[in-house]
């Protein structure tokens, strides 16, 4: 005979997270709701568009950073993603709060509250902000399964009107009501000790939380320079901004072609970079280095192939490192090979 989990008491137990069920439906449906309701964030080459948001995620995303980087190298895929990702997000953060096909939308919570934390958890600039927000995402999804709805639902009211699929065998897996498995404490126990177990790497990975060094990436801007290469006119290289917060960009007030003693050969200043030609920044992905009003803005995950005149180098064979500048004090400088 199989036991039941809260039976005969599972109307009490979805009843007594009606509070969790209720806040986390509004956390995804509310993304919705400010996506589209009450601005429009699905508009690419606009500014706030949830593309360049994820695009934010690429440089320290754990698992899933070739789906991540396929996305923003492909703007209508990414485009269709993010209005997909968008809809679900409101569908399944509605019928929680509803209450209806409860266990199915928590396998839905759960889900995406793995991808924010897998994509995003890393961010934050004062506490760990998308991590908790995953973690807790997955937990409450976990939860959410294990109780159903109870009164206030859709479910139940399905379930006291006797409606004919409320008696199919799929509904308490995918609806509400005893949750029909032969040993509830196993299952209880070995998945919270999994979800714990996930807690605890991701935030030694993302953050050194466990042990260790605590570290915050989102904190101050790091860009990495590699391929440089010149000629006897250009002197190119790639920038990719890997750290920082999301909502703050690098902003490159100069950059530097030093020879090997340290000495400044060409210097472009932050007036010069205000105005760098469009035509000389080839972007990889939808997050655009550009020129600002007074610098250089490299956003959060942009990657982009930057082009220098150099015409009047006169040594060009003492080229030796190239350096660049933030606004912020932090220098970079990589030796040219």
């Amino acid at each position: 005979m199989k036991h039941t989990i809260n039976s005969p008491s599972s109307d009490l137990a979805g009843l007594y997270t009606l509070s969790l069920r209720m806040v986390i439906g509004w956390t995804y449906f509310s993304a919705f709701w400010r996506r589209l309701i009450l601005e429009n964030k699905l508009i690419p080459d606009e500014q706030g568009y949830i593309g360049e948001k994820f695009n934010h995620f690429l440089p320290n995303a754990l698992g899933i950073k070739p789906i991540i980087e396929y996305l923003v190298t492909h703007p209508d895929a990414l485009e269709r993603s993010m209005i997909t990702f968008t809809i679900i997000e409101a569908i399944v953060g509605l019928l929680i709060i509803l209450g209806l096909f409860t266990r199915l939308m928590s396998i839905g919570i759960f889900s995406l509250a793995l991808g924010i934390l897998l994509g995003s958890g890393w961010l934050g600039t004062t506490c760990l902000d998308e991590w908790q927000i995953g973690v807790l995402g997955v937990a409450g999804g976990f939860v959410l399964f294990l109780t159903g709805s109870g009164p206030y639902s859709m479910d139940y009211y399905f379930i006291k009107n006797n409606k004919s699929f409320t008696q199919k065998k799929w509904f308490p897996w995918l609806g509400s009501g005893d949750l029909p498995v032969s040993k509830p404490k196993t299952i209880i126990f070995a998945g919270s000790l999994i979800i714990f177990g996930l807690t605890l790497f991701t935030n030694q990975y993302f953050h050194g939380g466990v042990w260790g060094t605590l570290h915050n990436k989102s904190v101050k801007p790091k860009l990495e320079i590699s391929n440089i290469s010149h000629n006897s006119s250009d002197l190119t290289f790639k920038v990719y901004r890997t750290e920082g917060a999301d909502v703050y960009g690098s902003f490159l007030i100069g950059i530097h072609i030093l020879d090997k003693n340290g000495n400044i050969l060409k210097e472009f200043n932050h007036k010069e970079l205000s105005d760098f030609s469009k035509e000389n920044i080839k972007n990889h992905y939808v997050a655009k280095v550009k020129p600002g009003k007074h610098s250089l803005v490299i956003p959060l995950g942009a990657k982009a192939d930057l082009t220098l005149n150099i015409d009047d180098v006169l040594l060009k064979s003492e080229i030796y490192a190239l350096k660049l500048i933030d606004v912020s004090g932090i220098e970079w400088i990589e030796r040219i090979e």
